[in-house]
Formats: C-alpha cells, sequence, structure tokens
C-alpha cells in the first residue's frame, strides 16, 4: 500500500514523483500494482498478452487504488479495466512505461546544443514498447509538477503528472492511446505549490481554432514530399545574382469567401488560386506574413504564441504542407515571416511558463517591449537559444520553407530599443548592443545555412548595424539579404511630393546608390507602408485619377531598374484603392477598371523584365553593376542610369521622368553606340497610359551628352520610366 501521505498528495496534486508512487513495481520480492484514478469504482488488473485478469485493485481512499499480484515475480505488461456504474474500458497505464528520452537529448538540451530540439520536445505519435501512444515532454525546470491534461483525463492536472528528467528541466511522460488531433495542455504548479493558468506546448505542432488555446497533436513523420526537383535546383536560384521578386501576403485577407460568412481561403484553397495568381504575375517568391499560431487577429501574426505551430485558421499541418508543395510545384519559393524578437503575455503562452520568467527575462527593463507590449526572449540563456535556433530549423527542415524573413531585427540588435534613458540595462561592457541576441541571430543563420541547403534568410533591420548580410566569419550577421528601409522611406517621401516640388527632393531618389551595394539589398513595398493611415500606394500618389496612376506606374518602374531584389505587397500589384484591413478581401472588383488592370500587366511585364534581361538582376549587389547617366537633373526631375550584368550581357538604360512634362528630342548620353530598344515603357496603352514613346527603338548618335560620346534622342512621356536594351547585333 501506499501511505497515507502520499495518498493525500497525489489526489490533491502535489506529490512530486508519481512515477515512484504509481505503476508496477516489485517489493520486497513481489510485484505490486499501483493507480490513481478517481473516477473509478472498481480496478481490475489484466495480463496484456492473455487479456486475463491477474488480480483486483484495493481502495485505499483519495481515489488510489493498490493491489499484489501474489503468482508474479516479476514486472509484466498489463492493462486496466475500470469500472464506473455500469460502465466498462480498457487502458494502459502511462506509469507502466519507462522513459523515452536518451542520456544523449538530455545531455544535448543541457547544453542549449540540441539542433533537432522539437524532435525530442513536443507531443511525438509513437509506439513505445509495442503500444500506440504520444509521448509529451516540456521543459520546465522551476516547476513542482507538470501533468498533461486534455480530454482523455477531464482536464485535471492531478491524473496524469509527468516524470522528471533529473537536472535538465525536463519533463515526460508516454500516453497510451493518444493521436493525431488530440487537444491538450501542461497543468503546472509552481516552485510554491501554486497551481498555474495551463499552458500550450511551446512545442506543439498544432493549436485548437482560437479563441481557443489549447495545442492539438499533429503527426510531423510518414508525409510523403513531392518537391524533390525543386529542392535540387532552389539553390542557384538564391545567389545574389538571380531575379528574386516577392509577393508578399497575408493569408487572411487576400482573398475571401463572401457568400460563406466571409472566411479567409484554406491553405488547400490558396494553394490553387494563390499559387497560380502569383506564378502568373512571374513572382519568383511567395511570403507569407507569420503563420506560426497567434491568438489575436489583429496582431496579423506578429505576436506569436506556438512558434512550432502552423496556424489552424487555414488549415491543418499537412494541409499547409500541400501548400508548400504547391508553390514549389509551380517555381515558386515561400518564405515565412519568422518572429524570434518578442511574445505576448497571453496566460497560455511562454510568459513565466513554470511560475519564473523562463523564456525572458526577469527585469522589464530588458524582457519587456515597450512598442508592442510583448515579452523578449532571454537570449542569453542557452535553452532559449537552443529554442529560437530550433525553431529556424524545424520550419525549413520539417515543412520545406525556402526562407526565413526574420522580423524587426533591429529591436533585438539594441538594448535601447524605442526605449528612454533609464529604460534599459547595458550589456556586459556598458554599451547598447544587445550581444547575446546578436549571438543567437549568428548562430541561426549559421546553422540554417550549414543544415539546410538552397535556403535563404531575410534581416528587416533600419539601422545602419554593419554587415547585416556579410558572412559570420566576416565579422557580419550572417543574413543572404536586407531590407533596404532607407530606400524606400526616402523614395516614398520623394513620390508623395507634388511633382512641381520634387527638384527640391532629388537627393531623395539618389542617395540610395551611396549605400547600395553595402548590403545585399531587397527593395520592399510591404505591408507596413499601407497601414495604419498611410494610405494606399495609389492613394499615396499626388495628382487626381490618371495622374497619380502614371505617378504610381513611374515608381514602380523606377523600383525594378533599380539594384536590389524586389519585394510588393499584395493588393499593391493593381493599385487597391483603400488601406489595407486585416479583416477583409483585397478589392479584387477594382481589376474591372482599365487603370488597375493596366497597373498590374505592368507589373506582369515588370517582373518578365527583370527575370529576362540579365543586366537587371546579375550584378545587383555589386557596384560594377550600376552606372549613373543622368543624376543631378533636378530641375528636370529626371533620372537616367545603365545596368550592366556578367561578360556578354546587354546593358540596360533605365530613364525616369517625374514630372507631368512630356520631354521631347530629351538627349541621354549612352556608354555604348548602337540601336537601343525599347522593352517597357509604363505609359504604354496596355498599362492604361498615353501610349507616348520612342517607335520601338532608337539609334544613337555621335553627340556628346550626359558626359558620353554617344547619345540617343528620346520622348520621354510624362510621369513614365522607360526600358531600353543595346541590340548586341547593331
Amino acid at each position: 500500500m501506499i501511505n497515507d501521505h502520499d495518498a493525500q498528495a497525489i489526489s490533491a496534486g502535489t506529490h512530486g514523483d508519481l512515477f515512484s508512487a504509481l505503476g508496477q513495481h516489485v517489493v520486497d520480492g513481489k510485484v505490486t500494482l499501483r493507480a490513481f484514478h478517481p473516477e473509478a469504482d472498481e480496478i481490475d488488473v489484466l495480463d496484456a498478452k492473455t487479456g486475463k485478469k491477474v488480480l483486483s485493485l484495493t481502495t485505499q481512499g483519495h481515489g488510489v487504488f493498490t493491489g499484489t499480484a501474489a503468482r508474479r515475480k516479476k514486472a509484466f505488461a498489463y492493462r486496466l479495466q475500470i469500472t464506473k456504474g455500469e460502465h466498462v474500458w480498457e487502458i494502459d497505464d502511462p506509469y507502466s512505461f519507462g522513459p523515452v528520452l536518451g542520456e544523449l537529448d538530455e545531455h544535448l538540451i543541457s547544453e542549449g546544443a540540441h539542433l533537432d530540439l522539437w524532435r525530442v520536445l513536443g507531443a511525438h505519435v509513437m509506439t513505445h514498447d509495442g503500444v500506440d501512444g504520444t509521448h509529451f515532454a516540456v521543459w520546465a525546470p522551476n516547476a513542482r509538477r507538470v501533468s498533461v491534461v486534455g480530454n482523455f483525463n477531464g482536464w485535471d492536472g492531478r491524473r496524469n503528472p509527468m516524470r522528471k528528467r533529473g537536472a535538465t528541466g525536463v519533463w515526460e511522460i508516454f500516453m497510451p492511446g493518444l493521436g493525431d488531433g488530440e487537444p491538450y495542455k501542461y497543468e503546472l504548479l509552481d516552485g510554491h505549490g501554486n497551481v498555474l493558468p495551463q499552458k500550450a506546448d511551446p512545442f506543439g505542432f498544432g493549436s485548437e481554432h482560437p479563441p481557443k488555446t489549447a495545442s492539438v497533436v499533429r503527426k510531423l513523420d510518414g508525409h510523403k514530399w513531392t518537391d524533390k526537383t525543386w529542392m535540387t535546383k532552389r539553390e542557384a536560384l538564391h545567389r545574389i545574382d538571380q531575379p528574386i521578386s516577392v509577393y508578399e501576403v497575408h493569408l487572411g485577407s487576400w482573398r475571401r469567401v463572401p457568400e460563406d460568412g466571409n472566411r479567409p481561403l484554406s491553405y488547400m484553397e490558396h494553394a490553387d488560386q494563390l499559387v497560380s495568381y502569383a506564378k502568373d504575375l512571374g513572382f519568383t517568391h511567395i511570403e507569407l506574413m507569420p503563420v506560426s499560431e497567434f491568438p489575436f487577429d489583429g496582431s496579423w501574426g506578429y505576436q506569436p504564441v506556438g512558434l512550432y505551430a502552423p496556424t489552424i485558421r487555414h488549415g491543418t499541418l499537412e494541409e499547409f504542407r500541400a501548400f508548400v508543395e504547391a508553390c514549389h510545384k509551380a517555381d515558386i519559393g515561400l518564405i515565412l515571416d519568422w518572429v524570434p524578437g518578442h511574445f505576448p503575455e497571453d496566460a497560455h503562452g511562454l510568459g513565466k511558463f513554470d511560475g519564473t520568467p523562463l523564456y525572458e527575462h526577469a527585469d522589464r527593463k530588458e524582457g519587456f517591449h515597450p512598442d508592442w507590449n510583448t515579452l523578449v526572449f532571454n537570449y542569453g540563456r542557452a535553452e532559449v537559444s537552443n529554442y529560437i535556433v530550433a525553431n529556424a530549423l524545424y520550419w525549413l527542415k520539417e515543412h520545406h520553407i525556402d526562407g526565413l524573413r526574420v522580423d524587426a531585427v533591429a529591436s533585438m540588435l539594441y538594448r535601447d530599443y524605442s526605449r528612454k534613458d533609464g529604460e534599459w540595462i547595458p550589456n556586459k561592457d556598458g554599451g547598447r548592443e544587445n550581444l547575446e541576441a546578436i549571438d543567437v541571430l549568428r548562430r541561426t543563420n549559421t546553422v540554417a545555412y550549414g543544415e539546410v541547403p538552397g535556403i535563404m534568410t531575410i534581416a528587416e533591420e533600419s539601422t545602419a548595424f554593419p554587415g547585416v548580410s556579410a558572412p559570420v566569419d566576416h565579422s557580419g550577421l550572417g543574413f543572404g539579404f536586407k531590407w533596404n528601409m532607407g530606400w524606400m522611406n526616402d523614395t516614398l517621401s520623394y513620390m508623395q511630393e507634388d511633382p512641381i516640388h520634387r527638384k527640391y527632393h532629388h537627393h531623395k531618389m539618389t542617395f540610395g546608390l551611396h549605400y547600395a551595394f553595402s548590403e545585399n539589398f531587397v527593395l520592399p513595398i510591404s505591408h507596413d507602408e499601407v497601414v495604419h493611415g498611410k494610405g494606399s500606394m495609389i492613394e499615396k500618389m499626388p495628382g487626381q485619377g490618371d495622374d497619380q496612376f502614371a505617378n504610381l506606374r513611374a515608381y514602380y518602374g523606377f523600383m525594378w531598374g533599380h539594384p536590389g531584389k524586389k519585394l510588393l505587397f499584395m493588393g499593391c500589384e493593381f493599385a487597391q484603392g483603400a488601406e489595407w484591413n486585416h479583416d477583409s478581401s483585397l478589392d479584387w472588383h477594382l481589376l474591372d477598371h482599365p487603370q488597375h488592370q493596366g497597373m498590374q500587366n505592368l507589373v506582369r511585364d515588370l517582373n518578365a523584365l527583370h527575370r529576362d534581361l540579365p543586366a537587371l538582376h546579375q550584378l545587383d549587389c555589386k557596384p560594377e553593376g550600376f552606372e549613373w547617366l543622368e543624376e543631378g537633373a533636378a530641375d528636370e526631375s529626371i533620372f537616367a542610369w545603365v545596368r550592366r550584368g556578367t561578360n556578354g550581357t546587354a546593358p540596360v538604360l533605365v530613364v525616369c521622368n517625374f514630372t507631368p512634362i512630356e520631354r521631347h528630342a530629351r538627349r541621354i548620353g549612352v556608354p555604348q553606340a548602337g540601336k537601343w530598344i525599347e522593352r517597357l515603357n509604363s505609359d504604354a496603352a496596355i498599362y492604361a497610359g498615353g501610349d507616348r514613346g520612342n517607335m520601338g527603338s532608337v539609334q544613337s548618335e555621335q553627340i556628346a551628352a550626359s558626359g558620353r560620346a554617344h547619345s540617343v534622342s528620346l520622348t520621354i512621356p510624362p510621369l513614365s520610366t522607360l526600358f531600353f536594351e543595346l541590340d548586341a547585333e547593331s
């Protein structure tokens, strides 16, 4: 029997080591069995091999049942038959199973060096000792007791306390009979014996539909990937000399189904509609705003609670994988917006997970983001660093994701980010840099590029921090690319000026070239530019009607002609009229109007041009790929430059006119004599422009202009961008 003190502790849910008390034990040469089932009237023990009854357990009170198998000298496989009134059912006893985690796992977890951490923590469907079930494991070093709870035990934390694995702080239990689709949480007692709010699994691979907050068991293994061809060739497509054009999407509002309650599309519907749309427009990649599970729709996913779970809003984990494969089948890469910088304080989340600041800092001067009312990861703790690095690998390995766009990197790099004097703590050297976060970013990039061939990482970083896209062994952060926020801010500010005033702001369009090759840049027109009262892209443009559309077409031409990879937020490709609303579909009906259809045609053709003319992408990140021809024509608001590729590549001339004045016979110097073929004119009729241009091509003349011996005489339409390619045979 169990002594009464232990029986009361078991019943109260305060016993610290249930595996030592319950289950099967050999005591003084006799096999004893103990079980805790407060709902039971009777419990019989059955031989698992024969199904025959071995003994009936005796109730000891407090829901504890005990008994001795008089004829058994050794432990044996058994099942419990439970009777409650007229109901009788059989179960395998969780306390009859040994540990699943091995010593190597324990060692790597303690060191913070387990690169496949999600493979040992979380909920895993498996067969253990010949029995099907789910293994649960969670890190909670300061908890007095951790239990897995769910419908299977009435959400009663007394029922299935887990086994603590020594100094690792990990708790585990194998729950027979549980499988895919089972909701669950963890219930913890803190170090003082207080019951905490039930927690979702930090490594949960699935979640309930919000506002419910439980994790859901999802089977990781067994998916048969069919994207080997893409996975083999993607490394070549992610080099800095390749055309990369990204379509940024919020899955909840790209398109909705009004006849079905205005619901967002599912992963499977996106696999059909979104992928084919992006393919038609010539984008090379789709970038999803965060899909890690999050509680509040209004956060757009940027306050994640389930970093390891694709949001259930659009379907299951398996359906998410089908969406990934649809992208790859269409030769489109998939980038995820990844948020390792902060997490919300929701009661079921990571905050004070075991009653202590486990994932976050104890001092809110280090552990709280005033901008977002969120908690900051304690990057200096080995287990937390491991959690973040492993999460990056999880998406890349388990779901074949092609790239991670890392959100709010600047907030990670600096301890004083958005903080006033006295509201932050300097680093060990007295500086403002967050040295621990920098180490995590470097480690993430090093491990990701080393472990998963062909991926890319992209930093959303808005400061002048050096070497964001430089290799770690050259003192860089190791990202593949960096968003060029300065270019975006300057050029949009210029475009919002009335054309008559633009000559006074000419430098905003040229300044970006002073640092354009200091990093591997992506030029981003993202969701951040069309929210919070900033208006849509078309609303930013000065003038009315046709002039607004002409301005935006000219700006997109400037962007696609400028060095750097491209990113455009959904809706911007057809000049969405209203500011983005995460609760509503894009205004697809606007495509019935020629101006909006023309804008979409332009983006499609710009992507094709970017892909088909090597000079527009081969030397994107190298200064020899760019040369100004007209940098200082401020009074005319004209810009002209030439883009070059590698040896033998035909150069491309780009000319922009940001005034509503048509320039006739305007001479632009060219670097080489010959015939220059007009490849794109943003004023063409197909784009709903005035169709003014240069008859398809122009022949250079030996007339000096723009500091060059040869020049071309152009008709430059008002508010337009022109692209010319040198005819190799001229």
